[in-house]
This record gives structure tokens, sequence and C-alpha cells, in this order.
């Protein structure tokens, strides 16, 4: 990471690096480290499958901009297929879940404002796959605003 005057530069293979068994986030602008509070962006890459447990965010607006491979997401009670240079936009209180539809994927996750990372942060710690465990994802969200939900 190379911080020149006001701004913030992450070269590739740079950022912090978290490794949630299914997927791997390299979070690139930290809310509590380098945005003030104001967004967190994190890429995500991974293989093919569900990336996390259906869930809602109370006070947060969450994005997915996909560069490779392809995703389907539910948003409410609509599903939807995005691929490269897809872009969806969840509302808070939507319930959500994504799940890359292809071998590997990999997508942009800004989340507004930032700090959600610190859950991730914590996850990471917990083993592999602790990401879509919803016990493990019901403790946490306790701290968090990932609240776990029921769809469909």
């Amino acid at each position: 990471m190379l911080i020149l005057g006001q701004g913030h530069v992450v070269q590739p293979g740079d950022g912090r690096i978290v490794e949630l068994g299914v997927t791997r986030m390299r979070v690139l602008a930290a809310g509590q480290d380098v945005t003030r509070g104001s967004f967190t962006l994190a890429e995500f890459t991974g293989p093919k499958g569900p990336w996390t447990v259906p869930h809602l965010h109370r006070g947060m607006e969450e994005s997915f901009f996909v560069l490779d491979g392809e995703f389907t997401l539910t948003v409410g009670d609509q599903e939807v297929t995005a691929g490269p240079d897809g872009f969806v936009m969840v509302p808070r209180n939507t319930p959500h879940v994504f799940a890359a539809t292809t071998d590997q994927a990999r997508c942009l996750v800004l989340m507004v404002p930032g700090g959600l990372e610190e859950m991730f942060y914590e996850l990471g710690g917990l083993g592999a796959d602790s990401i879509r465990d919803p016990a493990v994802r019901a403790a946490i969200s306790a701290r968090y605003d990932s609240v776990p939900v029921q769809m469909g």
C-alpha cells in the first residue's frame, strides 16, 4: 500500500488479504483505516458455489461489480445473473445472497458506510467456510450489521 499526499493507492497483490474458505477477500480501502468510515471497498475471489448465507444490512448499502466469471444474486425475491461488468446494488434492509456460478469468479464489493470489513477479519480467524455457517454468522452479526435471514 502506498499513500500519496491525501490519496490512497493499492498496487496489484497489495491490500489486506483475508482467507474465508470459499472466498478470499482483498481489502482495497478499509472503512476504519482509510475512508474514515464512509465506505469499504474489497475484492472477493473464489470458486463456484455460494459465498455467504442469506442476510441483510440495516444501515448499509452493498454493491457488487463483477470483474470475472458470473454470479447469481438473490435480492429480496428477485434472482439476477451478473457477468463481467455487471453491477448490482442492494438497498438497506433487503435480504440478499450471492453465489459464483462459474469455476472462478471475482467481484468488487462496495459497502456504504464502511466498517463491515471488521466482520470479515473476525470470520477469517475462525476457519474455513465460517462465512457460510449460519450459527457462526448469527453470533458475529450481533456486533456487525450483517444479519442472517430466511429467504424464499
